[in-house]
C-alpha cells in the first residue's frame, strides 16, 4: 500500500493515513514536547506535513513498517528544522530592527528547548550520520520514531544486542557534541 500511495494511487493514500495516523500523530506529539513554549505548530498539522512529503517523494520504495516511520520522523524533524532556521533568521532581523531596552529573551520565561538548541542537535546528527551511519539511523529509529529495541533491529536487520550497544554509544556521543557546541 506505501508503494502505491507513492505512485500517487489515490486510494492508497486514502486507506494508508487512517492506518498509519495514531502513530505518527504519537512522534509527532513526542517530537513538539521538546520544543519551547509557545510552540504554534501542532502534532495534527506535523504529521500532515510530514505525510505530504513522505507520499509526494519519487522513486521511493518501503522496505517495511520501521523505514517507513523512520522516514516519518526525519521528515518532521527536517520540517521542525526549517521552522526553527525561519525562527532563527526572524529574531535576528527583528533584533536588528528593535529597541535594544525592549527585546525580552526566550530565559525570562523559563528553561525550553529553544530553535537553537534544535539547530545544535541538528548539526550534532548530521555529524553522526557523516561518521557512523548506522548510528544515525539507530537514533533516528529510536529517538524520533519511538521505535523499541527489538523493533529498531527488525527495521535495520540488526541484532537486538547490536542495536543496544549503538544506541548507547550514539547517545554518548551526541551527548559530548551537544555539550561541547555549547561550550559546556
Amino acid at each position: 500500500m506505501l508503494d502505491a500511495a507513492v505512485r500517487g494511487e489515490r486510494w492508497a493514500s486514502d486507506e494508508l493515513l487512517p492506518l498509519v495516523y495514531d502513530e505518527l500523530r504519537r512522534v509527532a506529539a513526542s517530537m513538539l514536547s521538546r520544543e519551547r513554549v509557545g510552540q504554534t505548530l501542532q502534532p495534527t498539522a506535523l504529521v500532515h506535513e510530514a505525510y505530504l512529503r513522505l507520499i509526494g517523494s519519487a522513486d521511493v520504495t518501503w522496505q517495511n513498517r520501521g523505514h517507513f516511520f523512520g522516514a516519518a520522523a526525519l521528515a518532521m524533524r527536517r520540517i521542525l528544522i526549517d521552522r526553527a532556521r525561519s525562527l532563527k533568521a526572524k529574531r535576528a532581523k527583528e533584533r536588528v530592527d528593535a529597541d535594544p531596552d525592549m527585546v525580552v529573551s526566550a530565559e525570562s520565561f523559563g528553561p525550553t528547548q529553544d530553535s537553537e538548541d534544535l539547530l545544535v542537535l541538528d548539526e550534532c546528527l548530521n555529524a553522526l550520520k557523516a561518521r557512523d551511519e548506522r548510528q544515525h539511523d539507530v537514533v533516528m529509529l529510536r529517538y524520533f520514531a519511538g521505535l523499541t529495541i527489538d523493533q529498531t533491529a527488525a527495521a535495520l536487520g540488526l541484532s537486538p544486542a547490536t542495536v543496544k550497544n549503538e544506541w548507547t554509544y550514539a547517545r554518548a556521543w551526541l551527548l559530548h557534541q551537544i555539550e561541547r557546541k555549547r561550550g559546556v
